[in-house]
């Protein structure tokens, strides 16, 4: 695996779609909801590196719950977030309920800042809302030479080791830090088996079975059909049963939510509204840090530069599939997108895009008909 592969396009499957288009769309779509300018703008950019990154899980599959907060009115469309308590390399900011790209963006900005003065920087909020892909905001500190992290609380939809009950959110991790050349270490992942939006996928794609692991039915069993775990199941911490390591994905899940929820004086745990309702604000607590790897031993890039190289090149179980470093997947999936000149989709997505711009009003004009 070198940082050049590229995935390969099955023409037969997918199609491809230009970011100025996609771009276009998402922001039509957000107007229609009451969100336009630099919001709206931020947003469609978060989604749209999801999917470029190959994370549809957090992309343009996610844009009708941002529709439907905005338009229900508990997302706020204007606004700006506001730092509440500061103290060196901390600080401490309400979201004031805006879109969760708004805030992320604000806050790892923040952090940055905060880390080029003192070494490292270290904000936590409360009040946002979906920020989407925790990539997102670590990648915006690696582009300036830092270590970048960025961690989030969920809605309770993940049931702990030993529980008949859903009380956490699958709380992603993510730390990117910076190699040679544009080559990179980067974990994004979350602190379940798979995301829930992966399964939501899934499911659009017409699938009737998952592996194990990856979800439960509502009685906390696991479960390998899709539809089971979104009608009232939910998500297995990473490991899925106890004796498979669940407890240690629950440790994860928990350790985030400290992080996030208690630290950040949000709702936590139970206590977080329940996914794609909007009786009461999400008021969601999110993690971001920064960190300046000068202040440490020197060399930083060059030495993690070695050790992913080490890593690619060990003797593979399988030659068809060599060790991968965390991030190695995305990239190869980011160049064969920059192969083609837009974002490769699966076909059937586009049904769940039409569906959404149907209500909305919206003129689609992503691909040509005789495309699809």
């Amino acid at each position: 695996m070198t940082i050049k592969d590229k995935r390969e396009f099955n023409e037969t499957d997918e199609i491809v779609i230009s970011k100025e288009k996609l771009d276009s769309f998402v922001l039509e779509c957000l107007s229609k909801a009451g969100c336009i300018g630099d919001h709206a703008q931020q947003l469609a950019e978060t989604l749209l590196c999801s999917d470029y990154r190959g994370h549809y899980s957090h992309g343009i599959n996610r844009l009708h719950i941002y529709v439907h907060d905005l338009m229900m009115k508990s997302t706020a469309v204007t606004g700006t977030p506001q730092i509440i308590k500061t103290k060196g390399s901390t600080a401490w900011v309400d979201g004031n309920n805006l879109l969760g790209p708004v805030v992320g963006n604000f806050c790892m900005q923040l952090a940055v800042e905060k880390a080029k003065e003192f070494g490292i920087g270290w904000v936590v909020c409360r009040n946002s809302n979906h920020f989407g892909i925790a990539g997102w905001y670590a990648e915006y500190a690696c582009r300036q030479g830092l270590v970048g992290m960025a961690f989030t609380n969920t809605s309770p939809c993940v049931f702990p080791t030993g529980s008949r009950e859903k009380s956490l959110g699958s709380n992603p991790i993510c730390m990117a830090a910076p190699g040679m050349d544009g080559d990179s270490f980067f974990l994004d992942m979350a602190s379940t088996t798979v995301a829930y939006g992966k399964i939501e996928v899934a499911d659009r794609k017409g699938e009737t079975w998952i592996p194990g692991s990856w979800g439960a039915d509502k009685n906390g069993d696991e479960t390998h059909q899709p539809r089971e775990v979104l009608d009232g199941g939910g998500l297995q911490p990473l490991g899925g049963s106890e004796i498979t390591g669940g407890y240690k994905g629950t440790g994860l899940c928990m350790m985030v939510e400290v992080l996030c929820g208690i630290m950040g004086g949000s709702a936590f745990g139970k206590n977080i509204r329940q996914w794609q309702t909007t009786s009461k604000t999400a008021d969601l607590g999110q993690c971001f840090v920064a960190i300046d790897p000068e202040c440490f031993a020197p060399g930083f890039p060059i030495r993690l530069q070695e050790f992913c190289d080490e890593t690619r090149n060990l003797t593979p179980t399988n030659p068809a599939r060599p060790p991968q470093v965390p991030g190695d997947p995305e990239r190869a999936h980011m160049n064969m997108c920059d192969d083609l000149g837009g974002i490769v989709y699966k076909k059937k997505q586009l049904d769940h895009l039409k569906n959404l711009a149907d209500r909305l009003g919206v003129i689609m004009r992503l691909v040509d008909e005789k495309a699809q």
